[in-house]
C-alpha cells in the first residue's frame, strides 16, 4: 500500500514537471508549477532530512538531495531542481521494486512456512494455527498439504517433496515409523504424524530464522562500506561548499556559475549505489546458497570461503553414511549362511549396540526362549547360551581369549566373528558405506585449488586409511576421542596461511565443539539435528559433501559482484564528480551518476540470487 502511494504521488509529480516543460508560463506560475510537483516528489527526501538532523545523523544522501535541489530553486533553476528530485525519487522507487523482488526471490524459496495444522482431537478434525499444537498431538496431512511440525508418521505412506529444506527434486518416500520434517509438501497419499517438536523448535521454524537473520550479519567489506559512507559524505558536504563560495570569493567570479557547480557535485557525490547494492549482493549470495540446500548463518562466512584453504573432514556420517550396514556374510565350512546369521542374530538380541542393531536388522524371526543364558563381554562382545550350544560373537580378540582358531578379514568395516561350542563357525562383515558423492566432492576442492585437504575419525587407523584412500583424501588422523579433534584443529589452526580459513565438516552430532571452534563450522546431513543447526555456521542440508565446492562457487560470485559494483560506483561518480567540478557537466550527467549507477549496480548484485549447479 505504502509503495502504491509512492507511485501515485511520483506520477502527479511528473505530470505537473511535464507541464511546467511543455508550456511557456508566466515566471510565477513556474515557479508554482514546479515547487508544487517538488514537494510531492521529495516530500519525504525532506522530511528523512530533517528527521535525521533532528537524530544527530545529519550526512546522508537525504541531506545531500535537499541541499541541492533547494539549491537549484534558489539560483533560479526550477526545471532543473524538480528534475534532480524527480528523477532521484523514480531511481528509488525502482531500486525498491529490484530489492523487493530479491527479497520476494528468497521469500518464495523458502516458502515452507505451513499455514495451518489439521488437528486431530477426540475423533474430529480442527484446523488450527501450528503455534497452537503441543508435543504428542496427533495431526493429519492431506495429499497437496505442507507438514506444519515435525513428527513420526503413526499410520498411512506418502511420497514428501523435500525440495525447499534440501534443494533436491527427489521425492523422499516415508511410511509408519518414519520422522518426518515441517515444510515438506505431502505429494499422495494421507498422513497420520504424532508431533514430536512444538513449532518454535521445529526444522521450517529453524530455517526460516536463520535465513532472515543472516543479513544481519555483516562482512568486513559491509562493515567498510558503511564507515565509508559517514566519512566520504560530510567530506563531500564540506568540498562543495568550498566549491561553490571559494573560488569566487578568491577571484570575484559569478556566484551562480560556481554555486551550480557545486550543486552538481553534491547530487553526483550520494553514496547509494554502494550503500544498497554491497549488502543486496551478499543478501543474494544467501539466497542462492539456500536454494542449493546450503544454509549460511551469515555473510561473513561467504567472504570467509574465498580465503579457504584448509577442509577438515570428519569421516562417519560425513564422508560415510554413518549407517551399519551388514554387507557379507561368511560361513565356515559345514555352516550355512542362514544358519550363521540366525546364531549371531540371536545372540545379539539383548544388546542395543549399533553393530548388534544393524544384524538384528537383517534378521526377522528371533525366538528368545531359545536362549538360555546371556552375558556381555566388556569390549569384546557377547556369550549366549542357545539351544544348548555356547556361542560367542565378538571380535578378533574374543576368538583369540578363547584359543580359538579363525582367519583375519581385511575390510574399511567391523567384523564379528561367531564361534560354536569353541569351534569358529564364520564371520559377518558390517560397514559404514563411503558416500557415493565424497569421491567427487574431494576431486572438486582439489580442483578449485584447496589441497589441504584432512580427514578426523575415532576408526583405527588401517580402516581409516583405507578410506581415505579411496576417496583421495593422503592426510588421516585415527583414534582420535572428541577433546583430541579439537586440539588437532587448533594445532592446524596455527599451521594455516595468513589470512587463510580453515572450515570442519562434520555430522553435527557429536562434533559442536570442532565446529565451533573452527573459522567455518559446516554441518553435513544435519537437517533434523539440533545440534547441527546450533553449532555450525554453515548447514548442508542434502547428504552430499560436493555441495561444499557449490558454496564455494557461491562465494565467489558473490564477491566478484560486490568488488564489480564498487569499483562501478567508484569509477563513474569519480569522473563525473572531476567533470563537475571543472563545469564540463551538467546536472543531468549527475542524476546518471547518482540514479542510473545505482540502479545498475542493483540488477548486476541480483544476479547472485541465480542457482549455481
Amino acid at each position: 500500500m505504502k509503495l502504491r502511494s509512492h507511485y501515485i504521488t511520483t506520477a502527479f509529480g511528473a505530470a505537473l514537471f511535464a507541464v511546467g516543460i511543455i508550456f511557456r508560463l508566466p515566471e510565477i506560475a513556474e515557479f508554482l508549477i514546479f515547487l508544487t510537483s517538488y514537494l510531492l516528489i521529495g516530500y519525504e527526501v525532506l522530511f528523512a532530512a530533517i528527521r535525521n538532523i533532528a537524530r544527530g545523523d545529519i550526512f546522508d544522501e537525504n541531506l545531500l538531495m535537499s541541499i541541492a535541489t533547494i539549491g537549484g530553486f534558489a539560483i533560479g533553476e526550477y526545471p532543473e531542481g524538480a528534475a534532480v528530485m524527480l528523477f532521484y525519487r523514480i531511481g528509488e522507487l525502482l531500486q525498491s521494486m529490484a530489492v523487493n523482488r530479491s527479497r520476494r526471490s528468497i521469500a518464495g524459496l523458502m516458502d515452507i512456512r505451513p499455514d495451518y495444522a489439521n488437528l486431530k482431537t477426540r475423533g474430529t478434525i480442527m484446523q488450527v494455527s501450528p503455534e497452537s499444537v503441543s508435543v504428542g498431538d496427533i495431526i493429519l496431512v492431506k495429499a497437496g498439504e505442507k507438514i506444519p511440525l515435525d513428527g513420526r508418521v503413526i499410520s498411512g505412506s506418502a511420497s514428501l517433496d523435500t525440495s525447499a529444506l534440501t534443494g533436491e527434486s527427489i521425492p523422499q518416500d516415508v511410511g509408519e515409523e518414519s520422522e518426518v520434517l515441517s515444510g515438506s509438501v505431502n505429494l499422495n497419499g494421507l498422513l497420520t504424524i504424532e508431533v514430536t517438536k512444538e513449532f518454535g523448535e521445529s526444522t521450517v521454524s529453524r530455517i526460516l530464522d536463520l535465513v532472515q537473520n543472516a543479513g544481519a550479519k555483516k562482512t568486513p567489506t559491509e562493515n567498510f562500506i558503511t564507515r565509508f559512507a559517514k566519512v566520504y559524505t560530510p567530506v563531500v558536504v564540506f568540498a562543495a561548499v568550498a566549491l561553490a563560495l571559494l573560488p569566487p570569493l578568491l577571484t570575484g567570479v559569478s556566484f551562480a556559475e560556481w554555486i551550480n557547480r557545486g550543486l552538481v557535485f553534491l547530487v553526483i557525490s550520494c553514496p547509494c549505489a554502494l550503500v544498497i547494492s554491497v549488502p543486496l549482493s551478499y543478501f543474494g549470495g544467501i539466497g542462492a546458497a539456500s536454494r542449493n540446500g546450503i544454509l549460511v548463518k551469515g555473510s561473513g562466512f561467504l567472504d570467509a570461503l574465498n580465503r579457504l584453504d584448509t577442509v577438515v573432514f570428519d569421516k562417519t556420517g560425513t564422508l560415510t553414511k554413518g549407517i551399519f550396514e551388514v554387507s557379507r556374510v561368511l560361513p565356515a565350512e559345514g555352516w550355512t549362511q542362514d544358519e550363521l546369521l540366525s546364531l549371531a542374530a540371536h545372540a545379539e538380541s539383548y544388546s542395543n549396540h549399533p553393530i548388534a542393531l544393524s544384524i538384528l536388522k537383517v534378521r526377522d524371526g528371533i525366538d528368545k526362549t531359545r536362549i538360555s543364558d546371556y552375558g556381555e563381554i566388556a569390549g569384546l562382545g557377547v556369550r549366549a547360551v542357545i539351544d544348548g550350544k555356547e556361542v560367542l560373537a565378538g571380535k578378533s580378540g574374543l576368538m583369540e581369549k578363547h584359543g580359538i582358531s579363525h582367519p583375519v578379514e581385511e575390510t574399511d568395516g567391523t567384523v564379528v566373528y561367531i564361534a560354536v561350542w569353541g569351534v569358529f563357525a564364520g564371520s559377518i562383515v558390517i560397514e559404514d558405506q563411503i558416500r557415493p558423492d565424497s569421491p567427487r566432492a574431494i576431486s572438486e576442492l582439489k580442483s578449485a585449488g584447496i589441497n589441504n585437504l584432512i580427514m578426523l575419525t575415532g576408526d583405527h587407523p588401517a580402516a581409516a586409511k583405507r578410506v581415505a584412500g579411496k576417496i583421495g583424501i593422503d592426510r588421516v588422523y585415527a583414534d582420535l576421542l572428541p577433546h583430541q579433534k579439537v586440539e588437532i584443529i587448533e594445532e592446524l589452526l596455527s599451521q594455516k596461511a595468513a589470512g587463510g580459513s580453515l572450515a570442519f565438516v562434520g555430522d553435527g552430532i557429536n562434533d559442536a565443539p570442532v565446529l565451533a571452534r573452527s573459522d567455518i563450522g559446516i554441518a553435513m546431513g544435519g537437517l533434523g539435528s539440533d545440534a547441527a543447526i546450533e553449532a555450525a555456521d554453515m548447514v548442508i542440508m542434502t547428504d552430499e559433501p560436493s555441495k561444499m565446492s557449490v558454496a564455494i562457487r557461491i562465494a565467489k560470485k558473490t564477491r566478484r559482484i560486490v568488488w564489480q559494483n564498487i569499483i562501478l560506483a567508484l569509477g563513474v561518480k569519480g569522473a563525473i564528480l572531476l567533470l563537475g567540478a571543472l563545469g564540463l557537466t551538467s546536472m543531468w550527467a549527475a542524476v546518471f551518476g547518482d540514479v542510473g549507477v545505482t540502479l545498475i549496480a542493483v540488477f548486476n548484485a541480483m544476479r547472485t540470487m541465480r542457482k549455481q549447479q
